[in-house]
């Protein structure tokens, strides 16, 4: 069958399946003509290479169809069954759990937002070009540094692509990585590098802070790329950001600060003033709801002076000769826009919709608003902390200063603990350690956001104590 013969076989194949809809009309009539331009006389046809023993000709066992009314009581007695979705959560490791004022969905459900694609033509896309510098701009003063770009796929992505922006700035191929990096994180990195002959070194944590170890920065030589640490990081502690950049910087390397709590930025000193290169975080935090897991949004940022080594995109502002502002993609690093061995990455799009999300929503809070969040999630931390901290048996194995996060020690297993929690007392109480530290057994992750009522944390310490006396 030629290629024009087949194209009208595709065309009438979709055209008998579409029929129905009622935007997509075709006739009898236009069946049958289209049927005799192909050489068949029935749509039975098209199915004669499908051995008659192997087709389907009985009525499919689907229900009768429901009315709008009926359709969404359906889903909403559905919903009901869902437990989980409503019952207080205390998790974090990496998402979580924020109010978002109900304006971000609003603004970015509008039509010229919701479909808008790529802005390569700035004549017609002034309005996303704007929607995206002002997300640069927020990046830029959350996390102090000069220039951000229009965002990544997610943080864990975002790591990946500045693990090797520090290759290409440095022409080393070690890169020095903390023990208390995000696990998932670190799959993500490693999967990035291990085809550009880039070493990973891990440094193991303190275990009676939960930092990095001092030990472990004598890995730090001139062969080092980059110091990459997390802050908070996966255990919720807060590392001394300036003085591992004073330690990365005297071997000649850079240091990759990951920050997977971007609300923190709202209450800590930015890692831009502590001496970073390199700043990435997930932006899921500020306005995007935790969907079942995405999708979620990259934050990434660097000095000037590596702004040509930054991946993805960046949009800048531009006059024309009338002396108007106006916004265009100033740089695209990607292999589409420049010969491929010029290219800082193959990254193919941003995650557009949702660093709008993030912008209405950083916008609506303000400052100030930031600050309350920010505050509200230490403060319900450290009382949360305490009153664990105060039951027999459980006690908080890292002493180093903490946002919102903080490891539990159970007197015994967490996991079976968190399951017993869950299905006796509807409590989601945290993340079962175990899951990436096997040698971790009865520690458990506990978060705690400004969503967490004090009569949450209450039901959770009294669900810990009596679940662990039973």
């Amino acid at each position: 069958m030629n290629s024009e013969k087949l194209e009208t076989v595709f065309t009438i194949h979709y055209s008998l399946f579409t029929n129905n809809l009622r935007y997509i009309p075709n006739s009898p009539e236009e069946r049958a003509e289209m049927l005799r331009s192909v050489g068949l006389n029935s749509a039975e046809e098209l199915f004669d290479s499908i051995p008659a023993d192997l087709r389907f000709n009985g009525p499919l066992n689907t229900p009768a169809a429901l009315s709008e009314i009926e359709l969404l009581a359906g889903f909403e007695e559905m919903a009901a069954r869902n437990r989980a979705a409503r019952r207080p959560s205390f998790l974090g490791a990496g998402a979580y759990s924020h109010y978002s004022p109900t304006i971000v969905d609003h603004l970015i459900s509008r039509s010229e937002f919701f479909t808008a694609y790529t802005p390569y033509q700035p004549e017609i896309s002034q309005g996303t070009l704007q929607a995206i510098f002002e997300f640069q701009t927020l990046v830029c003063q959350l996390t102090g540094m000069d220039v951000a770009n229009a965002s990544m796929y997610d943080g864990s992505t975002a790591l990946a692509e500045a693990v090797l922006m520090a290759e290409r700035i440095t022409r080393r191929k070690k890169i020095v990585t903390s023990a208390a990096i995000h696990p998932e994180y670190m799959e993500v990195v490693n999967t990035y590098v291990q085809h550009y002959g880039i070493e990973l070194e891990r440094i193991d944590y303190d275990a009676k802070t939960g930092l990095i170890s001092d030990e472990g920065l004598n890995a730090l030589d001139d062969k080092t790329a980059a110091l990459v640490v997390q802050s908070p990081n996966f255990f919720g502690c807060i590392e001394d950001v300036c003085a591992l950049a004073e330690r990365a910087h005297a071997a000649g390397a850079l240091i990759i600060v990951a920050v997977t709590e971007s609300i923190s930025l709202g209450l800590l000193r930015s890692p831009g003033a502590c001496g970073a290169d390199i700043v990435v975080a997930e932006g899921q935090s500020f306005g995007v709801p935790l969907s079942f897991g995405g999708p979620f949004v990259g934050l990434f940022a660097t000095r000037d002076k590596y702004a040509r080594q930054i991946p993805g995109r960046l949009v800048g502002e531009a006059y024309d000769k009338q002396g108007r502002r106006g916004f265009v993609l100033t740089l695209a690093t990607r292999e589409q826009h420049i010969r491929r061995e010029k290219a800082t990455s193959n990254i193919c799009t941003n995650e557009g919709l949702i660093a709008l999300a993030a912008t209405i929503y950083m916008e609506t809070m303000g400052r100030a608003g930031l600050q309350e969040v920010a505050l509200q999630c230490a403060q319900k931390a450290a009382y949360a902390a305490r009153r664990i901290s105060g039951l027999e048996g459980f006690s908080l194995p890292f002493s180093a200063p903490r946002f919102n996060e903080f490891v539990v020690r159970a007197p015994l297993d967490a996991k079976k603990l968190l399951s017993h929690l869950a299905d006796e007392k509807n409590i989601t109480g945290g993340l079962a350690l175990s899951r990436y530290y096997k040698d971790s057994p009865n520690d458990l992750l506990v978060c705690v956001t400004e969503t967490n009522s004090r009569q949450e944390i209450d039901a959770l310490v009294e669900g810990l104590e009596q679940l662990s006396n039973a």
